[in-house]
């Protein structure tokens, strides 16, 4: 187990940073990864690779951490003076951040979440790869894909 751990610690923890955006709960949601894996490792079959389990794993633990907390994002108590933006343009800045995350949330499944771990995770091509149980290339081709699709406005180029 300590060569499993050795080999898929850094994609599971980035697997996790992209989820939580929180370095200290990646961490903490890792460690609980690999004992949850030592805890079912006999029922492991080898039908995907073990990068993909561990970070199914992952992300069951994810969603049970949001189930029990209802994330809540505390304020600062002295947030920092940054000139303000005129109200039309902040209205335009949310907006169209807004719009993008909306298109990225519409995104059918795979898509949706190679753009995730690419943009928000950081992760490799490689390392998306692994995760999706697919290749490299496949990553790669499927998140240029999907940024021509977001530029487009989320329409789709298929007939």
């Amino acid at each position: 187990m300590s060569e499993i751990y050795q080999r898929h610690a850094q994609t599971v923890y980035k697997f996790l940073l992209s989820q939580t955006r929180d370095e200290e709960l990646a961490e903490e949601l890792t460690q609980e990864t690999f004992y949850q894996a030592v805890r079912s490792i006999h029922r492991f079959d080898g039908g995907c690779k073990v990068s993909v389990w561990l970070c199914q794993i992952a992300k069951h633990l994810w969603y049970q951490h949001l189930r029990k907390h209802r994330r809540e994002v505390p304020m600062p108590e002295d947030p920092p003076e940054l000139p303000a933006p005129s109200a039309e343009e902040g209205a335009l800045e949310r907006e169209g951040k807004l719009e993008l995350l909306r298109l990225i949330h519409d995104l059918p499944g795979e898509p949706r979440e190679v753009v995730y771990l690419r943009v928000f995770g950081g992760l490799s091509f490689r390392e998306i790869g692994d995760i999706c149980g697919r290749t490299e290339t496949w990553a790669r081709v499927t998140f240029y894909r999907t940024k021509e699709k977001l530029r487009n406005g989320g329409v789709s180029d298929e007939k």
